[in-house]
C-alpha cells in the first residue's frame, strides 16, 4: 500500500472526492479521508487499511462497530474512533430509517421490518418504538446496547423521548443473541416495571417483543402484559 506522500496530489482522497465525487474513492480512501492523517511511524493509508479490515469483519458478522475495538487499532485514538462511530450513526439515521416514521402497527409482526437489522446481532439491543393515537410509528430509538437489566433499562430512559414525542403508546423490542425466544425472568421483570411506569405517565405499553433471526415472541400474546 502506497504511503500518502507518495501518491500524486490529484490522486489523493481529498482531491479525488472534490473533482470526481465520493463514488470514485475506494473504501480505504474514504476511511483515510475521514482519519485525515496518520501517526508517527504509521501512515494514514496503513491505518485506514486496518480500519477497513476491522469494518469488513464487522460487516461479515452482521454486527456494529465498537468504540473499544477501534481504539485497539494503532493510530486510532479516541477522537477518530468517535468520528467513525458518529459517521455510522448519522448514516443509519439519515439513510436507514427513512421508512420508520408513519408506518402503522396492527400486530406484532408489523414490528419486524423496523428491527430487521438487529435480529441476529451478537449483542442485545433494546428499542422503544413510540406511536401516536392512530397506532402509527413516530420514532424507533435504541435505549441500551448490552446485557439487559432493570438498572440499565430504566423507565426514565424509555419514556423521556416518548413524552417529547407526545406518544400515546410504546412498543418495546429487544433481540436475543442466543437465538432462544423464551423470555427470561429478567425480561418479564423489566416489562412489568415499564408497564407500571407507563401507566403512571399515561403512556400505554402495548407489547414487548423478543426477536431473533428465527422469529419473534410477543409477551402480550403469551400473557405477560
Amino acid at each position: 500500500m502506497k504511503k500518502m506522500r507518495d501518491i500524486p496530489n490529484r490522486d489523493r482522497p481529498r482531491e479525488k472526492l472534490a473533482t470526481r465525487g465520493p463514488e470514485a474513492l475506494t473504501d480505504t480512501e474514504l476511511i483515510a479521508l475521514l482519519l485525515g492523517r496518520g501517526t508517527k511511524g504509521r501512515d494514514v493509508s496503513q491505518v485506514a487499511g486496518e480500519v477497513k479490515a476491522y469494518l469488513d469483519k464487522v460487516k461479515k458478522n452482521k454486527d456494529s462497530p465498537s468504540y473499544d475495538a477501534l481504539l485497539e487499532i494503532g493510530g486510532v485514538g479516541s477522537a477518530k474512533a468517535c468520528e467513525i462511530m458518529a459517521c455510522f450513526e448519522i448514516g443509519r439515521r439519515y439513510l436507514g430509517d427513512n421508512d420508520v416514521p408513519g408506518c402503522r402497527i396492527t400486530c406484532p409482526g408489523d414490528v419486524l421490518p423496523l428491527v430487521a437489522a438487529w435480529r441476529d446481532k451478537k449483542q442485545e439491543y433494546f428499542f422503544c418504538i413510540t406511536l401516536n393515537g392512530a397506532g402509527e410509528v413516530i420514532e424507533r430509538r435504541t435505549i441500551t446496547v448490552g446485557i439487559l437489566n432493570q438498572s440499565l433499562v430504566h423507565p426514565r430512559e424509555v419514556f423521556a423521548e416518548a413524552i417529547t414525542d407526545r406518544a400515546a403508546s410504546v412498543i418495546l423490542v429487544h433481540n436475543h443473541p442466543s437465538g432462544t425466544l423464551e423470555p427470561s425472568t429478567q425480561d418479564i421483570g423489566i416489562t412489568r416495571q415499564l408497564v407500571e411506569a407507563g401507566s403512571i405517565l399515561g403512556i400505554r405499553v402495548l407489547d414487548h417483543i423478543i426477536v431473533t433471526k428465527k422469529g419473534y415472541v410477543s409477551l402480550k400474546e403469551i400473557g405477560h402484559l
